[in-house]
């Protein structure tokens, strides 16, 4: 299950602007490849102590040196960033923060090397060695100073793509560097896009990606990474709503509030296990850096449980779809339906071409445990162009809150063609998807019909008027009770005054004679038992009242200092 290595070329012409446009360029991919055996999963290797907020996430399999590039599935976005007077290769990835770099020899060409010295460990590789400082340009965008990692034995898959290492486009509260620099307490140890934005204030402090596929692995395909611009053929996204991160505030990971997936005409619901995040919704890494998308097993079996012939292998950890079935999918975030290519749904194996597998991966986030539920990778990304907006400064040089813009660049029966052109079939037409409600809520929520709604608003208002009814009527059955008791019991004693001798003292009034009588009764006597006045199953039972729960409203801390 190959793709091809992804490149970003970065033949420019740098305008008086700093808003700049980065073509990407699909090109073959490398023939010599490093291995690894295992099933993939998604883990990381936490740092120390004093910086272990500061995670670096890849997708994974075991912890043997040997990569296997089956789980980053061959497709990586790459772009030239200079560092001292050198140029440089790096793969771009919006799942971390730090910058470093592994060139022939360590340290780099005018590089200024410090006695600091740290492994970032992935879950597939590690980099190690000396946390530096050297000029830095990207985009033609200068940094007279940037901190990086100056790599002197590296294990990365990204180094077998022909990259030298890593550009993390997250924020700098993610940073390991600056975590690092921080400890010693100085600030130098920003981000390299930090230090891009706030050396140019005055320009829009976001990047856009727009990450096409190509169904030949041979052929060339453009798409472009851009900072502080959009393409103009998708200049409408910023006029679509601003998507917040989770958190709002002081965010480390470009986390959004994912409200559902719809697989053809079902709605399928969503949980999270992130403390404070909406019971109904998942919080969802976007992730450039990740080839596919992981997701819980339950999510992964609704997508492609019910396509006759998939089935699970549980020795490659996937799925196994046959190539020819079209899975008509899109996920919903911040209310807006994003349909998902199904070529990305189901990409075909290089090795076998008659094979195809799920891009949706059924493993948990190990290194997500509390932050997200989803990793969301290219597979996805590659049907919306996306910008990422860190948040303009303020007058005191302040970041506003980030956020993410998305516009779905799929059409859906457009796509069928696509698909049915590639695998063979019958394109679809018509393809629409409903949205599901993507308010936020408690799982004790309960909604009642209309026509239930209306039933006990009509209760409500006549029920007085039930009420004195029932109370009339009781009132009047007891009344009739008494007299018909009443009635009797005269009538008992009238029949017997002739043969009953009366007592010569009959002593106190008592409804019943204490003794027994000197003479027996010509009738046997009456003997009445109290009757229930109870109502049985004809009670009406008034509705209880509406339930109704309260949220807890925490009110979020200050920003840390190095959040970007």
């Amino acid at each position: 299950m190959k793709y091809p290595t992804l490149a970003l070329t970065l033949a420019l012409t740098v305008a008086t602007s700093c808003s700049i446009k980065i073509p990407i360029t699909q090109v073959k991919r490398p023939s010599s490849l490093h291995k690894r055996s295992g099933n993939g999963g998604v883990s990381v290797t936490r740092p120390s102590a004093a910086i272990s907020n500061n995670r670096v996430l890849a997708a994974s399999g075991d912890d043997d040196d040997d990569l296997d590039l089956t789980t980053v599935h061959d497709l990586i976005y790459i772009a030239n960033v200079t560092v001292g007077n050198t140029e440089y290769p790096v793969q771009l990835d919006t799942g971390s923060s730090d910058l470093w770099i592994k060139g022939d020899s360590s340290p780099l060409p005018f590089a200024n090397q410090t006695s600091t010295t740290y492994n970032l460990t992935y879950g597939i590789g590690w980099a190690y060695g000396h946390v530096s400082y050297a000029p830095a340009e990207f985009a033609g965008i200068k940094v007279p100073s940037q901190a990086f990692l100056d790599v002197s034995a590296a294990s990365n898959p990204a180094l077998s793509y022909g990259a030298d290492g890593i550009l993390g486009l997250g924020f700098t509260k993610l940073s390991t560097i600056d975590a690092l620099v921080n400890k010693s307490g100085s600030s130098t140890g920003r981000s390299f896009l930090f230090n891009l934005f706030q050396d140019n204030p005055s320009e829009p402090n976001f990047i856009a990606f727009l990450l096409q596929r190509s169904t030949d692995p041979h052929d060339d395909v453009q798409g472009t990474f851009s900072l502080g611009e959009t393409e103009e053929k998708y200049s409408s996204v910023l006029n679509t709503t601003a998507i917040p991160t989770w958190p709002e505030n002081s965010p480390s990971r470009w986390n959004v509030l994912l409200d559902s997936i719809i697989v053809g005409q079902h709605s399928v619901s969503l949980t999270t296990a992130v403390a404070n995040a909406p019971s109904n919704k998942a919080v969802a890494l976007l992730d450039s850096g990740t080839s596919y998308t992981y997701a819980p097993t339950d999510i992964v079996q609704a997508i492609y449980g019910g396509v006759d012939g998939a089935k699970y292998d549980s020795g490659l950890g996937q799925w196994v779809v046959p190539c020819e079935a079209e899975i008509d999918m899109a996920i919903q975030i911040g209310g807006e339906v994003f349909p998902i290519h199904p070529l990305d749904v189901t990409p075909a194996s290089l090795t076998d071409p008659s094979t195809c597998v799920g891009s949706f991966v059924p493993q948990s986030v190990s290194v997500g445990a509390g932050e997200f539920d989803w990793l969301v990778g290219d597979n996805v990304l590659r049907s919306i162009y996306s910008v990422y907006d860190f948040g303009d400064f303020d007058s005191s040089g302040n970041m506003g809150n980030p956020y993410v813009k998305l516009l779905s660049i799929v059409d859906p029966n457009e796509a069928s063609a696509d698909f049915v052109a590639v695998r063979g079939g019958t394109a679809k037409n018509n393809i629409t998807y409903n949205a599901s409600n993507s308010s936020d809520a408690a799982p004790a929520t309960v909604t009642l019909s209309a026509k239930l709604a209306d039933t006990l608003d009509s209760v409500g208002r006549y029920f007085p008027a039930m009420l004195a009814i029932m109370a009339l009527n009781a009132v009047v059955l007891l009344a009739l009770g008494v007299i018909g008791i009443v009635f009797m019991v005269r009538r008992g004693r009238s029949k017997r005054s002739g043969a009953i001798k009366r007592r010569s003292n009959p002593g106190r009034l008592s409804p019943m004679p204490m003794n027994p009588l000197d003479t027996s009764p010509t009738a046997p006597s009456h003997v009445y038992q109290p009757v229930s006045m109870a109502l049985t199953e004809d009670t009406f039972v008034p509705p209880s009242a509406p339930f109704r729960k309260d949220y807890d409203q925490t009110k979020l801390g200050p920003r840390p200092m190095s959040v970007a």
